[in-house]
């Protein structure tokens, strides 16, 4: 096989034009490990990509000179090891070629304040600012579709993906979790730095914080000022222990469900990271949207998918209508209502793959609740304060253990405001008219009128949108998928792949 080694941008480009593929591309420091290894195969598994990895030390990382000289160059052994692994080419620039001395190409950019002052930030000043910098003038150089990233360094891992979404830059990220050796020390380039006892009290520290998410497990608590004095008596010399926000990196407060302990400690003359994350339910997922979006179709794959609870709360609201108008309740006086709904039991019952049929007080309402006349007051039921208040509760009652994925129009922003990621999914009136027709057709009712369902949907929103307990909103941080241009497959598999690059690999294993 021929071994591709370039070290000018203009050789890059040559390399490009012959080509015409897509690069994957895996950024590296060099003094290659295992980690880098399984960048490269998870590189490798986007089949139709050149990959390309490149080593360069970049000088902006460091604020200490000493630290940069002997910062480990194993370049020989880098290009073995490598090409071993699966990469198509290497890319190994000079310094000048990065950051040529008329700089007319550079733009040097600064990191998130919030997620770089905090951590590795607070001693390595100016750091996260050279990383950022690297990346996007070697993102510009590269031009990859997507770049792989370990989450050894998960705060340098969230400062690029902000940087990259800041800047709107088009490129993928992909992740993949901690690699440890078979002492459980996370592999790293400075690992050989370790004298035989610095090794052993990093090998403590990581048994310490592996130890603290097994109690954390059973108790739901972390107490960092004995894990801190464990350490201590190890003459381990902590520079920072964090109980932190995973994706914020703010001190973890009793409400996040994701954390993450997190550490640096000095072993000898090297300054090593260590972290684990640290789970208190399984993962939420929250697909919010208007009527006709698709919402049910998408989070019942969603579920099947992931092995996830489908919590439909549309559902609920709609069966809960129909029992209404059954038992001819007067839901506008309260007392009755509430009367009412002390006795109501909503239920949902698997069948058969994704499908489930939704029984209240054992009544299987799972094709009543679908019609024209319930689709034509839910709207107006769901506004009802006492309904909502009784549904939500229910619905928090389900997710209180976690591991569902749950549609509704109120779900990201009232039911689940924690929900580990958030989407809205929507899409035109012209097409969710278009769907609507199509699926009351499949019912085998006909003679549908296409202008008088937009004008039904059109109210909907309205109704939906203004109403003054729980309107249907987009909450700030959810993600919106507008998906006229989308098959159903295809909404489907880009949630997943959202969820599996914001929820950190560890928790998936």
């Amino acid at each position: 096989m021929t071994r591709i080694i370039l070290k000018t941008i203009k050789e890059l480009n040559e390399l490009r034009l012959s080509n015409q593929k897509g690069i994957s591309f895996v950024p590296t420091m060099g003094n290659l490990h295992r980690g880098h290894k399984e960048l490269i195969r998870e590189a490798k598994k986007l089949k139709e990509n050149l990959v390309l990895l490149s080593i360069f030390i970049n000088p902006l990382q460091f604020n200490d000179k000493k630290d940069l000289s002997s910062y480990p160059r194993t370049i020989n052994k880098d290009i073995d090891l490598a090409f071993a692994a699966g990469a198509d080419a290497i890319f190994i620039p000079s310094v000048d070629e990065i950051y040529p001395k008329n700089q007319k190409k550079i733009n040097y950019l600064k990191a998130s304040e919030n997620l770089s002052k905090t951590l590795c930030g607070i001693s390595r000043e100016g750091h996260f600012d050279g990383v950022c910098t690297v990346v996007n003038r070697l993102i510009n150089i590269v031009k990859p579709e997507v770049i792989f990233l370990g989450e050894k360094d998960w705060q340098q891992l969230l400062i690029i993906k902000e940087m990259i979404a800041k800047n709107n830059i088009k490129v993928a990220i992909k992740s993949i979790d901690t690699q440890r050796d078979i002492d459980g020390i996370p592999y790293s380039s400075r690992n050989n730095l370790l004298l035989k006892n610095d090794r052993e009290k990093l090998k403590l520290f990581s048994a310490e914080l592996f130890r603290t998410k097994q109690i954390f497990n059973q108790t739901k608590t972390i107490e960092l000022k004995k894990i801190m004095k464990k350490l201590k008596d190890k003459d381990i010399k902590v520079e920072y222990l964090e109980h932190v926000n995973a994706f914020n990196l703010k001190r973890s407060t009793s409400e996040i469900n994701i954390t993450m302990l997190t550490g640096a400690i000095i072993c000898g003359s090297t300054r090593l990271i260590d972290h684990v994350f640290l789970m208190k339910r399984d993962p939420i997922i929250a697909i919010d949207g208007p009527a006709g979006s698709g919402k049910s179709t998408v989070t019942k794959l969603v579920a099947k998918k992931l092995k996830f609870i489908f919590l439909d709360t549309g559902a609920m609201y709609r069966a809960l209508s129909w029992y209404l108008i059954k038992e001819k309740i007067n839901y506008g006086n309260s007392e009755d209502l509430n009367s009412f709904l002390s006795d109501i039991s909503i239920q949902f019952k698997s069948v058969s793959g994704s499908k489930q049929n939704v029984i209240i007080n054992n009544h299987n309402v799972t094709d009543k609740i679908r019609t024209q006349e319930i689709s034509s007051i839910v709207s107006s039921i769901s506004s009802i304060k006492e309904v909502r208040e009784f549904l939500v509760k229910e619905q928090r009652k389900i997710g209180e253990a976690g591991g569902i994925v749950a549609e509704g129009r109120d779900i990201g922003s009232k039911v689940f405001p924690h929900a580990e990621l958030k989407i809205f999914l929507t899409a035109t009136i012209e097409e969710r008219a278009r769907r609507r027709k199509n699926e009351l057709e499949a019912m085998g009712q006909g003679n549908i009128d296409f202008e008088q369902l937009k004008n039904e949907i059109e109210k909907r929103d309205f109704d939906d949108s203004n109403r003054k307990i729980s309107p249907l909103t987009k909450a700030e941080d959810a993600i919106e998928i507008i998906s006229d241009d989308y098959t159903i497959n295809q909404v489907v598999g880009k949630i997943l792949e959202i969820y599996l690059e914001k929820i950190p690999k560890e928790l998936h294993l």
